[in-house]
């Protein structure tokens, strides 16, 4: 794969052959990601945010300024519906739990992505009750493969079965899963999706494999290799909009290390990039985003994908 053109990804308003740059405005923000921190209790061989058990550049957010940005949600009539817990890996923070019941006590769905590995099972006796709120709380865990060989590849050797266990106590105890998985085999979604559904098949696990939200397939993120810049014009081409764009309905609050307060990025896969930090507050950072990273191209645009779904 071809190594990214350094002219690329330089201006916000123009492309490196002179066209203007895609922009995605804020339309409603159906969608507020809490990173609770970049800790993790893995190393995987390719992680978009470089987590690791090392990694403390964003720090644990607190449950206080969790519901500060709830309150300010309500506040102003944002019309949030979902709110998205995510790392790191997010029960490395002690206070998830508590941070789930206050979302879900105010009525938004909530979203956790987990590896469901040892640091949630430390916390299943406070998480367990939450599985009262039913459909309204989703478990997404992170199985990159189908198979244990494969998944290993990427995330260390004996992450297979701590996965799989947390996997099963969650369905055990009532909560509704769904998996994130990887495309990065050269199999097509379709073997990948009967791939999946033979794994749970064998677990005993009820969940509809072609179901985009419950089995959720991401695209490789490789900031290095080139991409094409996303022009204006591409919409068009790509028979794409705007508005399906993950920063045109959704923010994430992060506090990084070396900062005494939380602030807000334009989507989940830009924690550390400076243009993407938009502000302290969810007014503040309801401004537009230019489109001006690989991962905008490679991951929302050219790749369909979004986190929460």
């Amino acid at each position: 794969m071809a190594a990214l053109d350094p002219a690329k990804f330089r201006n916000p308003a123009l492309t490196a052959t002179g066209g203007r740059r895609a922009v995605v405005a804020l339309g409603r923000l159906h969608t507020l990601w809490f990173n609770t921190g970049t800790l993790c209790n893995v190393t995987c061989a390719h992680c978009y945010i470089e987590s690791s058990p090392r990694n403390d550049r964003l720090a644990y957010l607190t449950l206080a300024e969790v519901e500060g940005y709830l309150d300010e949600i309500e506040r102003d009539a944002l019309g949030t519906e979902l709110i998205g817990f995510t790392g790191g890996e997010p029960f490395l923070n002690p206070a998830l739990p508590e941070m789930i019941e206050a979302a879900l006590g105010r009525g938004f769905r909530v979203l956790v992505l987990t590896n469901a590995m040892r640091p949630m099972m430390r916390l299943a006796a406070r998480l367990r009750p939450l599985a009262r709120y039913g459909e309204r709380l989703t478990m997404r865990v992170s199985l990159d493969h189908h198979s244990r060989e494969i998944h290993e590849r990427e995330r260390g050797p004996r992450s297979w079965a701590p996965g799989v266990a947390g996997l099963r106590w969650l369905a055990a105890a009532g909560f509704r899963v769904a998996l994130a998985g990887r495309r990065f085999t050269g199999e097509t979604e379709a073997e990948l999706r009967r791939g999946y559904a033979r794994l749970l098949s064998d677990l005993d696990i009820a969940l509809d494999t072609e179901d985009p939200e419950a089995l959720v397939l991401f695209p490789e993120m490789d900031p290095d290799a080139d991409v094409p810049e996303i022009t204006e014009a591409c919409w068009a081409v790509l028979r794409r909009r705007p508005e399906q764009v993950m920063c045109a309905s959704a923010r994430m609050v992060v506090r990084r290390r070396d900062e005494p307060a939380p602030s807000v990025v334009a989507c989940t896969l830009l924690p550390y990039d400076g243009r993407f930090a938009l502000g302290a507050t969810l007014r503040e950072a309801a401004r537009p985003v230019a489109l001006n990273h690989p991962h905008c191209a490679r991951f929302c645009v050219l790749g369909g994908a979004a986190c929460s779904g």
